[in-house]
């Protein structure tokens, strides 16, 4: 959705496209629909879905008439491993109970698109769910992939993609760690096997139409909290390096994050790679607000000798006080001294190099833009003139994708909302309602009472307002399903966002009070369900 309007355009162009097979460039001649009505696509497998949803009813002995069928999109809000495996498990509860087949839509953001995206890899996973979990449960409890694996891929990735981005990096050493799977296919390769499933909806966020505030539509948290996603980052490219140096040995990986680089400098390290380990730990220490001084000086006494005198006067003057600002131009400024790193780089300190680089420019999402140079008037200027766009973790707008199910064209009825969040479970609930004024979207209004019940919240909510889908809301941890305040805090703490990877026992218990939430509350939903088929009726 490229703005509010209503329009449709039709362009011939020749445009810069990614192969799947290796991220390289070619010229191709294509036909480009612009519009807000939904593609063919969508329009065939809505419709055949509407059919399944309306025999779903009757076996919960609602009938109606086609027309009058309400649809219901079911949204899964981002949390890491917490939201992955808690949308899991909601699914399962709604086939055993017999609702799934009433979801139209199944939107999903960042932690919950992990899950979507390795059930949707099979085809039609909804008349199979259960074999499909057991083998995702599986596979999260396998060992970590190996380092050497890591590299590899890394080193593929760089020399194949032209746009290689934090995002390749992010998959191949965070995400790896969770889903214990370098995951290569794409999502054009999934519209084909799934005429039984509900549509599924991946949401992020274009990063300059955020910064030019035209709200692109593409709403939709892990990575909203870049000094979190930076803790988790640096030690993971220090690690990578250690391996490659062949240093780790036997350490666990706590052991390796503390590890003092210097110990392990000569004969293990060479210049090069003592140049980036200091950097990486420059920028943790910087960080951390840690007394930087020693790095630098190291840092410094390492170029000195590489750099012309106004460079390492340079060096120094910046080196004087440092802060989150400073530490980027630091490390840039390192990054483009290219004589150096040509002269001493080996592969894989070129590829390091361009990580840090990208992590400190925060490069994500790398793609061409196909509307590069088109002739589009309801188009933003803006989003003509790039020739690639960069694409975010949506979370952080808002954690919840209520705003592609809000499409008129869609013509949504019923949001099922499963909030996954760390802590506050309405933050984005609210967020939405003031986006929604803000773009005159009819949407539910939330009372300002449910700031009692941030810590202690129900397992259902209901909202209404006219012209609005009605919207239930079911926080993960709540006092049904966990039972007082005190309770609540300590499932919380337990599954926080940025931790390890789950054990057996915490996959299995957050799959029970994810699945209770949707068991308890069945015959409440089907009410609100019938609600919404007499208010269409009348």
């Amino acid at each position: 959705m490229l703005s509010l309007k209503s329009f449709s355009l039709v362009c011939r162009l020749q445009f810069l496209t990614a192969e799947m097979s290796g991220g390289k460039r070619r010229k191709c001649d294509c036909e480009v629909r612009i519009g807000h009505s939904l593609n063919e696509a969508e329009k065939n497998h809505v419709t055949s879905r509407r059919e399944s949803a309306l025999e779903c009813l009757k076996k919960h002995g609602i009938h109606c008439s086609l027309d009058k069928l309400p649809n219901i999109a079911l949204l899964a809000s981002g949390g890491g491993e917490r939201a992955m495996v808690g949308l899991l498990g909601s699914l399962v509860a709604l086939s055993k109970n017999d609702l799934l087949d009433c979801m139209l839509y199944l939107a999903g953001i960042s932690g919950s698109t992990w899950c979507m995206a390795s059930i949707y890899k099979e085809p039609n996973w909804s008349s199979n769910l259960e074999a499909v979990k057991d083998d995702f449960v599986q596979r999260l409890l396998q060992p970590d992939i190996s380092f050497k694996k890591k590299l590899v891929t890394l080193k593929k990735y760089y020399r194949q993609k032209d746009n290689f981005s934090l995002t390749d990096i992010w998959a191949v050493l965070v995400l790896s760690k969770i889903v214990k799977k370098i995951d290569e296919s794409t999502l054009t390769s999934q519209r084909s096997r799934h005429s039984k499933d509900p549509y599924p909806i991946y949401t992020v966020i274009d990063m300059q139409s955020r910064f030019d505030q035209l709200e692109a539509g593409l709403c939709g948290s892990f990575l909203a909290d870049l000094e979190k996603v930076l803790e988790e980052l640096l030690p993971l490219i220090k690690m990578l390096m250690l391996h490659e140096l062949d240093v780790i040995g036997d350490h666990s990986s706590s052991e390796i994050k503390q590890t003092n680089i210097h110990s392990v400098s000569d004969p293990h390290v060479d210049e090069a790679g003592e140049v980036l380990l200091t950097l990486v730990e420059l920028n943790l220490l910087v960080l951390r607000k840690e007394d930087p001084s020693s790095h630098i000086q190291i840092l410094n006494n390492l170029l000195s000798g590489k750099l012309d005198k106004e460079k390492n006067e340079k060096l120094i003057i910046m080196s004087k006080e440092m802060n989150k600002k400073d530490i980027k131009e630091y490390t840039l400024y390192i990054y483009s001294l290219h004589s150096y790193w040509n002269l001493t780089c080996s592969e894989i300190w070129t590829v390091i190099v361009k990580c840090i680089e990208l992590v400190t420019h925060w490069m994500w999402g790398t793609t061409y833009n196909f509307l590069y140079n088109m002739a589009a008037e309801e188009v933003s200027p803006s989003i003509l003139k790039e020739e690639k766009r960069h694409y975010v973790d949506a979370g952080i707008d808002i954690n919840s994708p209520f705003l592609p199910v809000l499409r008129k064209e869609r013509h949504i009825d019923i949001i099922l909302s499963l909030d996954f969040s760390e802590t506050d479970p309405f933050k984005s609930l609210i967020k939405t309602v003031d986006m929604c004024k803000d773009l005159h979207i009819d949407f539910p209004e939330v009372p300002n009472d449910l700031d009692d019940e941030r810590d202690d919240p129900k397992d259902f909510y209901v909202f209404e307002g006219p012209n609005a889908p009605t919207v239930i809301h079911i926080p993960l941890f709540n006092k049904m399903n966990c039972g007082d305040k005190e309770e609540i805090g300590k499932w919380r703490k337990t599954y926080k966002t940025f931790q390890l990877p789950y054990d057996s026992k915490m996959i299995y218990d957050l799959l029970e009070k994810a699945g209770m939430n949707i068991k308890d509350n069945k015959e409440k939903l089907l009410t609100e369900i019938q609600k919404v088929i007499k208010r269409k009726t009348s």
